[in-house]
């Protein structure tokens, strides 16, 4: 009987043996160039097999592997180098070559000489850095506990099992796509791995690879929906997809089911506590994350007085559970993540009286007009459903009489006229919560995640307005 398939990459396919002998053959060479247990490995590297081995690689020896993203520019490697302080690099970047020796993933290598020291439960595995929106991002520190922990909260929400078939096109550097690396190959699911993030590609796959969980961030989710000829793809073997990383936009999630006939299951994660609340497979919900993930618990406090608020109520939401991160790297940005051992999400919402949790924005991101806290995302979901609305953004600028003015940035699809967006709040929503103003602009500023850079399109505002 031949082996299973484990992962598909362009043209070839890998077995699970043939995986572990690549990491037995690069933690051969690691451990001969000085990587020991507790050690830091930076990993600078495309989406490939190499990368998934190299992980394992790091991990047999007992250290721990700092994940790069392999989009950054050398001023963003620098500062990943400075404050994870790796000792061995290895990759297929040149951006990490230049900083620090590196064994470049292509080398040809010897087969690999176990045994290998393995690692400790509580040691780190992982540092990858937050996708943080405003200033420099911090490294994210998960022990093999707190990882472990995270993969097997995933494969009970996902539902996951060895006949499910996925594939991974979101970059693996972030927690979302080592994460489903890693539950696909612990669970035995057979996972394609893509080189890059093409939307015909992966459609033409979800049909030809039978894939049945798809995962999709906003991003991907709108291109989607405006897909001209969605109708022509097989999605007969999907049993759901997975929305993440940003609260659903209901408009665009049912524009998809509404053209494949298959429905979404929203999930609520952080790169440190990556699984933190999810739907049902079966009853999802486009206006809630779901419930608390198996094993993570929540909790709501108030944002003037941090005190815990009655279900149903709107504060900060805040969560613990084995998989929660040990903190960050620089150390001093730890404590400030924490309330008595819960984790502060940054995260503004309501947990009803049933556990299901709304997420309405980012503490950060909130817009106070008058005293009134206005969420970001309430107003864009009302400029969503336009039809001549691409894409949009709201943020806060400064405004002497009301404290803050709300600008939303329109990304159109055909002629627009501002006025008529700025009234259609008006009639949906609060007056206080109307835009002062809409600007027209290309494209809106998002992570790879989905996550807007309102700090950019504010900085945007802020040079416009002066001129």
């Amino acid at each position: 009987m031949s082996e299973r398939i484990a992962l598909a990459f362009d043209g070839e396919e890998y077995t699970l043996s043939r995986l572990d002998a690549m990491a037995d053959a690069l933690a051969g060479e690691l451990a001969r160039r000085g990587v020991r247990p507790g050690g830091r490995v930076a990993l600078m590297s495309s989406n490939r097999p190499e990368f998934v081995t190299a992980v394992q690689a790091v991990w047999r020896l007992g250290a721990a592997v700092v994940l790069f993203s392999p989009a950054w520019k050398r001023a963003e490697a620098e500062h990943a180098v400075a404050v994870t302080r790796p000792s061995h690099a290895v990759g297929d970047h040149p951006v990490l070559a230049e900083l620090m020796p590196m064994l470049h993933l292509d080398e040809p290598l010897e087969p690999g000489r176990g045994p290998f020291p393995g690692h400790e439960p509580g040691s780190d595995a992982l540092l990858v850095f937050s996708s943080g929106t405003t200033g420099m991002p911090k490294a994210v520190r998960h022990t093999h506990a707190s990882f472990g922990a995270a993969v097997e909260h995933w494969r009970r929400v996902l539902e996951l099992t060895e006949h499910d078939r996925i594939q991974v096109t979101t970059p693996p550097s972030h927690i979302l796509g080592i994460l489903n690396i890693v539950t696909a190959l612990e669970t035995g699911a057979w996972l394609r791995l893509h080189r890059r993030f093409d939307l015909e590609r992966m459609l033409e796959c979800i049909g030809s690879d039978r894939i049945t969980v798809e995962m999709a961030v906003a991003p991907i989710a709108l291109a989607l929906a405006s897909h001209p000829k969605l109708e022509s793809y097989d999605f007969s073997s999907l049993r759901y997809i997975m929305w993440g990383a940003t609260p659903v936009t209901p408009s665009v999630a049912e524009a998809v089911t509404r053209r494949t006939g298959v429905g979404w299951m929203p999930a609520y994660g952080a790169s440190e506590l990556p699984v933190i609340a999810c739907n049902p497979v079966e009853g999802a919900r486009l206006d809630s994350a779901g419930r608390a993930a198996p094993g993570v618990e929540l909790r709501v406090v108030s944002l003037e007085t941090g005190e815990p608020v009655a279900p149903g109520e709107t504060g900060e939401i805040q969560a613990r559970a084995a998989s929660l991160m040990a903190g960050y790297l620089p150390e001093e940005a730890t404590p400030g993540a924490f309330d008595g051992g819960w984790y502060r999400t940054g995260d503004v919402g309501s947990v009803d009286a049933d556990g299901w949790v709304r997420l309405t924005d980012r503490s950060k991101e909130m817009i106070k007009v008058r005293g009134f806290q206005v969420a970001p995302a309430e107003v864009e979901a009302v400029l969503h459903g336009h039809p001549s609305v691409a894409d949009c953004a709201v943020y806060g600028v400064p405004d002497a009489a009301n404290g803050e003015a709300i600008v939303a940035a329109v990304a159109p699809e055909g002629a627009v006229d501002p006025a008529e967006l700025i009234a259609l709040v008006g009639e949906r929503l609060a007056s206080y919560k109307r835009p002062r103003e809409v600007v027209l602009v290309a494209e809106i500023p998002r992570l790879p995640s989905g996550k807007v850079l309102r700090r950019v399109l504010k900085e945007r505002h802020g040079r416009t307005s002066d001129h």
